[in-house]
């Protein structure tokens, strides 16, 4: 493995996200967001199937053996997929990546609960910890709400948290997956149902758009594509408890295309609940990490003993 290589794929895919995630604030108050999760899955599947078909693997996607769980699946993300799409419409770029830092904290939670996992202690003082991160990022919103600025913000951090809540639905859902379904079929099934679900909402009425948004619509939905194929990558080229703590680069690339395209700047308290939520995170993954090293060396010490 190449552990520079996977970061460097890493940070990538955080590039493609974040700037997808732009893209969509900057048309979301033209269209309705059942239109934009149409078009960031049914376009995402172009750069797919082409990765696909340079692997091999595109009957491979097709073939599976729990299509419930794809469904499950796909319903909990497309769910979070438009919740976290009308957030944009609300909330600075930055502000509404921060709050979706909520949903691997909402895991361990999930993990333990659904999953029966164990979750030591202090995965738990990191999660609690987590959470007042991000009650710090929200007492900005909350505030301006309160204070009868308007209601946009506050409906934007539920969107929020609503998206985050289900996104982490979705992770527990795909760790179930990964135990007899493939990368490629996981992937594929999900981006393939939430373009469905978003095409029904066309009865809700869409907006015709212009070559220009048209194309920037073609646009979010192969960012999205490579992000996600991009994503795949890092792991294979370095470890996940190497690779995972570059998720949290988005925050940065969110702040810098906030700043220079939105002229948003974020609140010191986002900036520290951030931090705060960032750093839980971190530790969880070093922790997991070291915790896996010393049981690897525990079961060769015992092999060794053994011959």
């Amino acid at each position: 493995m190449s552990p520079l290589l996977g970061i460097s794929l890493k940070l990538l895919s955080a590039l493609a996200f974040t700037l997808m995630s732009a893209s969509i604030k900057a048309i979301s108050t033209r269209y309705p967001t059942g239109e934009l999760v149409f078009v960031r899955s049914f376009f995402a599947m172009i750069p797919l199937l082409l990765w696909l078909g340079w692997q091999g693997g595109v009957g491979a996607a097709l073939r599976t053996r729990n299509l419930r769980g794809h469904l499950k699946r796909g319903m909990f993300g497309s769910t979070g997929m438009f919740c976290g799409f009308a957030s944009l419409q609300f909330l600075p770029l930055s502000d509404s990546v921060a709050i979706g830092y909520a949903a691997p904290l909402l895991v361990v939670v999930l993990a333990a609960l659904v999953l029966k996992e164990r979750v030591r202690i202090y995965r738990w003082t990191a999660v609690g910890v987590g959470f007042i991160g991000v009650i710090i990022m929200l007492s900005p919103h909350l505030g301006v709400a309160s204070h009868g600025a308007g209601n946009g913000p506050l409906i934007g951090v539920a969107f929020g948290l609503a998206g985050a809540l289900c996104s982490s639905f979705a992770s527990v859902e795909v760790r179930q997956l990964t135990r007899t379904e493939g990368t490629g079929a996981i992937v594929f099934y999900f981006m393939l149902l939430t373009s469905a679900l978003g095409l029904c909402t066309i009865v809700f009425g869409w907006q015709m758009p212009g070559w220009q948004d048209a194309g920037m619509m073609v646009v979010i939905g192969i960012l999205g594509g490579l992000g996600q194929i991009l994503l795949v990558q890092a792991y294979r080229y370095g470890d996940a408890s190497l690779i995972a703590p570059f998720e949290y680069s988005t925050m940065l690339w969110a702040v810098a295309i906030g700043w220079f395209v939105f002229g948003e700047w974020p609140v010191s308290a986002v900036l520290l609940g951030a931090s705060i939520v960032i750093a839980s995170g971190i530790y969880v993954i070093l922790r997991e990490q070291q915790l896996g090293l010393l049981k690897r060396e525990q079961r060769e010490v015992g092999s060794s003993r053994g011959t």
